[in-house]
């Protein structure tokens, strides 16, 4: 089930968007590492997140699912956004070097599919940062944020099928410990619900964030190889010939 580009639109405007998108963004931030002279790419709905980088990558791209809508990124300049059948994306093969996904996986048909598609437009060795909600938080159980739609993953979930479509997982990250209510007091000890979440690892974060790394070969079926003496040699049987009626002659 895909949340409407005018609703994410309206939580990231909110108080409460603000808090997300900026204990999010910190989580994301310790990911990216250098990004000079690499492509990168949000998929999902990640422009509060991506103008933090615009400025350091080679160029950043936004693609927005078309069952959500789209929005024009950045809000001056060229436009950097499209609308775009996620598990068909208008992109050549090893072309994006890092990859942000947010507000999609959940929400997208087949996670496997848009698994395999990010894997082909990656390059060799390029990384994908995913946010998922988390089943087990408040966070994917009420529908007051974006995060409350779709499907939940569990850390396992998340790891399986990573490793289903060829990605090594290789750090994981819990952010958003606070109720998702926009009670102005749970805003303002927003921070300390948060360094107590981090500081006691404790289970019930709003969200997931993995980073993982394309795998260079992708796993095979292993086929029979018959042995020389095995081999099967075919025969040459003449054809029966058809049986024609002949009539008395002239």
């Amino acid at each position: 089930m895909s949340i409407d580009i005018t609703d994410l639109r309206s939580f990231y405007a909110s108080p409460l968007g603000g808090v997300t998108r900026r204990f999010v963004g910190r989580a994301i931030g310790r990911f990216w590492g250098p990004l000079t002279g690499l492509r990168v790419l949000g998929l999902g709905y990640a422009p509060p997140y991506l103008g933090a980088v615009r400025s350091e990558c080679e160029r950043a791209m936004a693609f927005m699912p078309a069952s959500q809508g789209v929005v024009n990124w950045p809000s001056t300049g060229a436009s950097a956004s499209a609308l775009v059948d996620p598990l068909m994306m208008p992109l050549p093969d090893s072309s994006i070097d890092r990859v942000l996904v947010v507000h999609a996986l959940e929400t997208v048909e087949s996670p496997s599919e848009l698994l395999h598609e990010i894997w082909r437009i990656l390059t060799p060795g390029g990384r994908i940062i995913l946010v998922a909600p988390n089943r087990r938080g408040l966070w994917a159980r009420m529908d007051t944020t974006p995060f409350g739609y779709g499907q939940p993953y569990s850390r396992s979930q998340l790891k399986s099928l990573m490793r289903q479509t060829w990605f090594s997982p290789e750090a994981w990250a819990e952010t958003l410990y606070m109720p998702p209510l926009r009670s102005r007091f749970l805003l303002r000890t927003a921070q300390a619900w948060e360094q107590m979440g981090l500081t006691f690892s404790l289970p019930g974060a709003g969200l997931h964030i993995v980073e993982a790394t394309k795998q260079l070969y992708r796993p095979g079926a292993v086929r029979a190889v018959r042995h020389a003496g095995q081999r099967r040699v075919p025969v040459l049987v003449p054809a029966r010939a058809s049986r024609v009626s002949v009539g008395p002659e002239a």
